[in-house]
């Protein structure tokens, strides 16, 4: 029970890195708040978890929204300290993935990332500290190794997440006087429905598709959500209470190529 009696705020709760993390931190005792664009899914998924984990449905709730919008990260964030009674892990998960050489990124592919893999980040972050500060806190983003080490054809999401690790290591830095950890994940490919539906507009086989990927992983496979949740999870207990300002790679050993 790491989290039991603290709150958690979790973007992109409805996904597949997103449930996994919404049912570990209710599992281990938190108040859940769960962000996401899609009310349905967001009702489902609290639902589903307060069932599985047996937890009052009071301790499992949301609020859907749309990251773009500065008002909806500042309500969201509100939203969550009247509900709960404060905030204690703000876990910037929700992101999304557009594929382009800088020839084929329209502005809407750029200014979409932006605003949801940063700016939303920005947003929330300026948010949660104000409460935070008061007793301490953790926030963990999920960079990208693939904004580290920026891959082929991906600049918009190449840069909004390596711009994600440059905020991580400013707000580590600025934030730790103030009792709150700031640290990042940078992981590489995962096996969750986002990565499945993109090989599908692509015209390919998802199962395939991902079995080839796994040939490439040092390791074996490429990541399950569970893999990136366990490190999230750390990052936000007191285990990690002296690691604040980084940007944990997990990869597999899977290098950046192409």
């Amino acid at each position: 029970m790491r989290f039991e009696n603290k709150t958690v705020l979790i973007t992109g709760g409805a996904g597949g890195v997103g449930q996994t993390l919404a049912r570990l931190f209710a599992r281990e005792g938190a108040n859940v708040m769960i962000a996401d664009l899609n009310e349905s899914a967001c009702a489902e998924v609290a639902r589903r978890i307060a069932e599985e984990t047996g937890r009052n449905p009071a301790d499992i709730s949301y609020l859907a929204g749309n990251l773009r919008e500065r008002e909806y990260c500042d309500g969201v964030v509100e939203h969550t300290v009247k509900h709960f009674g404060g905030l204690d892990i703000l876990l910037n998960n929700a992101g999304i993935i557009p594929r382009g050489t800088v020839e084929e990124t329209t502005d809407d592919m750029w200014f979409t990332a932006m605003d949801v893999n940063l700016n939303a980040v920005f947003f929330l972050c300026r948010a949660a500290v104000p409460h935070m500060k008061q007793n301490g806190g953790a926030i963990v983003n999920t960079s990208s190794v693939w904004g580290t080490y920026p891959g082929p054809a991906h600049v918009a999401y190449c840069t909004s997440k390596g711009a994600v690790a440059a905020l991580t290591k400013n707000l580590g830095r600025d934030c730790a006087p103030l009792g709150i950890r700031v640290n990042a994940v940078c992981p590489h490919e995962i096996n969750t429905p986002m990565i499945r539906s993109g090989f599908e507009r692509r015209g390919l086989d998802p199962d395939k598709a991902v079995e080839e990927l796994n040939k490439t992983v040092p390791l074996g496979r490429i990541a399950e959500p569970e893999d990136i949740a366990d490190v999230i999870a750390f990052l936000a207990s007191d285990e990690a209470r002296y690691i604040a300002g980084e940007t944990v790679e997990v990869t597999g050993a899977k290098p950046v190529s192409g």
